[in-house]
């Protein structure tokens, strides 16, 4: 029998927290029989909200955290008081490999820090980045960056170009992923100076081993 897969779940994250996010991980549990989950927040609220999922209820567990990190704090308050956080302690659970992945939907920020801090980017990489899903007419492209940083150097754009790679390969299972640079036009002369070294680095097969 298969090993199940441990999510550690942020349930203050969001807008409504465990309001949201307990029905959430128990819709997800309905299509991925093979989930556990580590629910970390207000026990009370959590359990009050377990309690109208039975089924979720068996194959979770609850560690109660004082600690909420709110949609409007900026990360580096977020890092300051982050400490013993639900979020936080998502992170710690798999940086201990009590869960295989963590998920929140709370502020983006703070989860990027926090991340960054709690679990240390791997060799190489200098920033991490935040990947969407978007559809195309064959399929559906990995991008990234989303949200976490307005600018990137064009170092920084090519550790983007191996990560999305990576992604596709573990998640769609793509031997050599084909990857794009997201520009103002197709020429090789557009774009500010970090995008066009960005191109150079990518074109390059020793920088860019796919």
């Amino acid at each position: 029998m298969p090993q199940k897969v441990r999510i550690a779940l942020d349930a203050m994250g969001g807008d409504f927290g465990a309001s949201v996010i307990v029905p959430g991980a128990a819709l997800a549990l309905t299509r991925h029989s093979d989930v556990e989950f580590l629910l970390f927040g207000d026990s009370a609220l959590i359990n009050r909200e377990l309690a109208q999922h039975p089924a979720l209820k068996a194959v979770s567990r609850v560690f109660h955290a004082d600690i909420a990190i709110s949609m409007d704090e900026k990360p580096s308050q977020a890092l300051r008081r982050g400490k013993g956080s639900s979020m936080w302690l998502c992170l710690e659970a798999v940086k201990s490999g009590e869960a295989d992945a963590a998920v929140s939907a709370g502020n983006t920020g703070a989860l990027m820090v926090i991340a960054k801090l709690v679990l240390r980017p791997i060799a190489g990489i200098e920033r991490p980045a935040i990947a969407a899903l978007w559809p195309t007419i064959k399929s559906e492209s990995i991008v990234l960056d989303v949200g976490a940083n307005i600018g990137a150097t064009s170092a920084q754009l090519t550790e983007y170009a191996l990560m999305g790679a990576a992604m596709a390969r573990a998640v769609f299972h793509i031997e050599r992923p084909s990857v794009g640079l997201m520009n103002v036009g197709t020429e090789e002369m557009k774009g500010n100076e970090d995008v066009k070294a960005a191109h150079a680095l990518l074109k390059s097969a020793e920088a860019l081993p796919l």
